[in-house]
């Protein structure tokens, strides 16, 4: 694979509890993604801690056979990362205490960030934490039943510019002994919308002193991981929709943190190697190949984005419906097409606009939870993504 220059300082060792970190870079949950077969392939282009699909506090518990499945971890995963959403303190210690207790996990992370209205009209996801003492009773009780399991907490800025909520919960979850708090600089009105607000990331790094601080948002490429380092003085960085098609941003973030001069230029012969290993994986995790073909048609537009596939092949590939096919399909490209430049970077996946968040009724008149506001939570363990 091709590489270009790219000069970069040498990063802090960082550590989540007694786990240590040889490159301070962490994969974002992402429902839908970061299933087993996307972790592997990012870790084979580069280190980091790999985060699961978030998974339902209340699914572990019941003990579903999905989130069961979705729990499960390769051999090769040394680390086992799992992120759970919770909107209840019973539940939530109960989840964790399962995963504690069964040896099904080595790290479990929190989402407070979720920005998806189906879920904050209920009251989770980035809307909970305006409840600071319902927010700081979940985490407590998720880092006691944990035990040695080191917890993180992931969340966004508040709920909009007016309600911000991310200093007083990140002051709260460190209080309650988690291991890092990882900060998506936008609010739940911004959505995926406009720049993410870096200086936010800095803020929180002055009030937190005592564990790492983490930034998310925006990190398209190593650069942008060392810009958010040196602009905030986060402990580590957090990316998402960043390697969505891009696994290799995983090789560049580890060679710009350890201050070598690298990054990935690859080719089109390249990108669908990497495509069809990503099928590969899928297969084995699903353990049905029309199945794991019908999941990675959403990752085309991703994979060859800037990419010269023209648009009847790139909808073909859309509809790939086994090995063979897809293999016949990429039998069709210019395996010699070079790196397109500029035009494979940058952003990729849901940016939006910014949107008026979804409340329970009467959510932003009291910080505590009572009455109704706790009905409405009641039924908010839905299983979407966020951060």
């Amino acid at each position: 694979m091709s590489t270009a220059t790219l000069p970069a300082p040498a990063a802090k060792p960082l550590s989540i509890g007694p786990i240590p970190l040889s490159v301070p870079v962490v994969l974002a949950p992402m429902a839908g993604i970061t299933n087993t077969a996307f972790r592997r392939l990012c870790r084979e282009y580069g280190a980091g801690l790999y985060v699961s699909e978030m998974i339902t506090s209340r699914a572990l518990v019941e003990r579903t056979p999905e989130s069961l499945r979705l729990i499960t971890h390769h051999e090769s995963e040394t680390v086992r990362s799992i992120q759970l959403y919770s909107v209840d303190p019973t539940t939530a210690g109960e989840a964790a205490a399962f995963l504690a207790g069964e040896g099904l996990a080595d790290h479990i992370d929190m989402n407070f960030g979720c920005p998806v209205p189906k879920v904050t009209k209920k009251g989770g996801g980035a809307a909970l934490p305006w409840k600071l003492n319902h927010f700081r009773r979940i985490v407590e009780a998720t880092v006691k039943a944990a035990g040695d399991i080191p917890v993180t907490v992931k969340m966004r800025k508040g709920i909009d510019a007016d309600h911000l909520t991310y200093l007083e919960a990140a002051k709260a979850a460190e209080g309650a002994g988690v291991a890092a708090v990882a900060l998506h600089a936008r609010t739940a009105a911004d959505f995926y919308s406009g720049n993410a607000d870096w200086d936010a990331i800095g803020t929180l790094k002055e009030t937190i002193t005592s564990i790492p601080v983490l930034g998310n948002g925006d990190i398209w490429s190593a650069q942008d991981a060392l810009r958010m380092v040196e602009q905030s003085g986060c402990d580590g960085i957090v990316v998402g929709r960043g390697c969505l098609g891009r696994p290799w941003l995983f090789g560049d973030l580890s060679a710009a943190f350890r201050g070598e001069e690298h990054k990935a230029m690859p080719g089109l012969g390249e990108v669908a190697d990497a495509f069809r290993r990503h099928a590969e994986l899928l297969v084995e995790f699903f353990d049905d190949e029309a199945k794991a073909c019908r999941d990675i048609r959403k990752h085309v537009a991703w994979y060859f984005k800037g990419y010269a596939v023209g648009g009847e092949l790139r909808a073909r590939l859309a509809a790939v419906e086994s090995l063979q096919h897809m293999d016949d399909l990429l039998g069709e490209l210019d395996r010699d097409a070079p790196y397109p430049g500029e035009a494979a970077e940058g952003q990729r996946g849901r940016a939006g606009t910014p949107k008026k968040p979804a409340l329970p009724d009467r959510w932003l008149e009291s910080r505590e939870l009572t009455g109704a506001s706790r009905a409405e939570v009641t039924a908010a363990e839905l299983h979407h993504s966020g951060g």
